[in-house]
Parts: C-alpha cells; structure tokens; sequence
C-alpha cells in the first residue's frame, strides 16, 4: 500500500496560538485530522509528524525509506531558509516530496525569500493557509495514483 508522511517543522505545534493573521487559527491537529481523511479515503497510508528539532526532522526522513513512504509532504516550516541538513536528507532518501506554506514566505520578509528545498521539490505550494495542505495532498494522491496505475 502507497504510504504518504506529512512532516511539519518547528513552532507548527502552535499553530492556532501563534501569528493568527499570518497562519490561521486552525490548530495543528485539526490540519492533520483533515489530512488524515483526506488521504485516508484516497485508499493511501497516512502519517504524520512534527517536530521542533533538526536533528529529529532528519531522522524521522531517513526512517521514511524503511517505512516505505511513497510520498513526502513537508511543512519544513523556519527551516527552510537554513536548513542544508533536512535538504540533504530528502536527497539522500530519494522520496519524492512536496514543499508546503501556510503563508507566501516571498510576501514575507526578505530572509524568508529564499528555499533550500523548492529547486528540488516535486512542487511547492504556499499561501493558501490550511488549505496548503489540502491542495498538496491533492497533488501527492495524484503523484501516488499516476505512479500505481
């Protein structure tokens, strides 16, 4: 069975606290509840992590081989502007992936303008809040069922 990971970097546990006119007020749970069906009903295995720490991030990647992961959806979240290491792991696994954004990081603060993932990501999508992710899984059930038909 097709297995997709939604992996969601730092201070996206807060989501729903934290800069709601920036992220939204939908908890994290809730986005990973909605992800859940959403996946769930496309006939596709589903998981999903989070984590404040690198070093965890990269673990949770390279375990996504062993795991069998079809497809990566990733919220690299304030890594995604310095982080080489989580880039390298997506690399080193060789799982497709999908860079996802609640907010448009090129509205934002120049620093946030630059991605170490979007030039080797399958797609990124950004700016649509919560919907993000519905819009990327779209994409990864699609990548998913090209793939197995």
């Amino acid at each position: 069975m097709s297995k997709i990971l939604l992996l969601h970097g730092p201070n996206l546990n807060l989501l729903g606290q934290r800069e709601t006119g920036i992220y939204g007020d939908l908890t994290l749970d809730a986005i990973n509840s909605a992800a859940q069906q959403q996946v769930r009903k496309a006939g596709i295995d589903f998981e999903t992590k989070q984590s404040n720490a690198e070093s965890e991030l990269i673990n949770i990647i390279q375990q996504s081989k062993s795991d069998n992961v079809s497809l990566i959806v990733i919220n690299p979240a304030a890594y995604t502007h310095t982080s080489v290491a989580i880039r390298d792991a997506l690399l080193a696994v060789d799982i497709p992936f999908i860079e996802v954004h609640l907010s448009n990081p090129h509205r934002r603060e120049p620093f946030r303008h630059h991605s170490y993932f979007s030039d080797v990501a399958k797609a990124v999508v950004a700016g649509f809040g919560a919907d993000s992710y519905r819009y990327a899984l779209d994409a990864a059930i699609n990548i998913i069922q090209k793939i197995n038909d």
